[in-house]
């Protein structure tokens, strides 16, 4: 997923006419600036799209848990920020709640229902998706309790400290997941999220879309694949795109995985297929290949 980068990018930026982020003062001309007041996620997943309006394109979407800063509210609607990955958007504000303490956990099985007492029989509040924050305040039999109500299964959930360093496998279990633009969840997802997801759960921040992953994830490589020695979670782009490197250990037959709209999931392909693709429909190649470091 991505979108041509702005100088000052308006996804990561929270600036209108009428309103903006204090700290932007200076920087846009703006009707008035303010400082904006906390809020916290309750809802599983929630769409934050690019107007207040539900038929509103689809930029992203939040997870329960996650911080946001809230700039403006008005007809059900709130202009918020999210503070995992710096998103500005619109979301309903009946998918909000109060300032969320910090995290001490966050969400390590794909999808794990939020009850609401420790029982499995109970039916659900809602479903959380993989790399949720949470607050965890006590322990009670297999459930753990949340700050603010609610249970959820104790093998679903680790400390915030206790990461999977082995991002390419975190990606993997997402195969045969849907493809769903601006998709930000193990319920559907597109490309740059799945890479944001799995690096999330190795305890590494990355920005949300393709074009921003392009230009600041890990290191960037000195040349594009055919002329580097690709490893093993090394991630292609391509115009629109990004793919993770699954095995290299036959330079010509490298693979990929990625979520991608050509099979509409998330699926294992050889990157000379994918390469194929991109010069069928762009008339130009790879852009970029960028290495993270393994073990963070």
């Amino acid at each position: 997923m991505t979108q041509p980068c702005a100088p000052l990018d308006p996804r990561l930026n929270a600036f209108r006419d009428d309103l903006a982020d204090a700290a932007l003062k200076g920087r846009v001309s703006s009707e008035r600036f303010a400082e904006g007041r906390s809020a916290g996620v309750v809802r599983g997943i929630a769409d934050l799209r690019r107007a207040p309006n539900a038929r509103s394109g689809l930029d992203t979407q939040l997870l329960f848990g996650e911080a946001v800063t809230v700039f403006d509210e008005a007809d059900g609607w709130a202009w918020v920020q999210n503070r995992t990955d710096g998103y500005v958007g619109y979301v309903e504000s009946a998918a909000l709640g109060a300032a969320p303490p910090p995290p001490t956990h966050r969400v390590t099985a794909l999808r794990s229902y939020l009850f609401p007492e420790p029982n499995l029989k109970a039916p659900p509040l809602d479903c959380l998706s993989i790399a949720s924050p949470l607050c965890i305040v006590g322990r009670e039999g297999d459930y753990a309790a949340l700050h603010g109500g609610g249970y959820v299964y104790g093998k679903h959930i680790a400390p915030l400290d206790d990461s999977e360093p082995d991002f390419v496998a975190t990606a993997l279990r997402f195969l045969g997941t849907p493809y769903y633009w601006g998709g930000r969840s193990s319920v559907g997802l597109d490309c740059s999220t799945l890479v944001q997801l799995s690096l999330a759960c190795a305890g590494v921040s990355l920005r949300r879309d393709s074009c921003q992953q392009a230009t600041s994830a890990g290191e960037a490589l000195n040349g594009l694949p055919g002329e580097v020695v690709l490893q093993r979670g090394d991630l292609v782009f391509s115009p629109g795109h990004v793919a993770m490197v699954l095995d290299a250990s036959m330079p010509d037959a490298a693979r990929i995985v990625h979520a991608n709209a050509f099979t509409m999931t998330v699926a294992i392909e050889d990157l000379a297929a994918l390469e194929g693709r991109v010069r069928a429909e762009t008339g130009g190649g790879f852009t970029a290949v960028r290495r993270i470091a393994q073990g963070n």
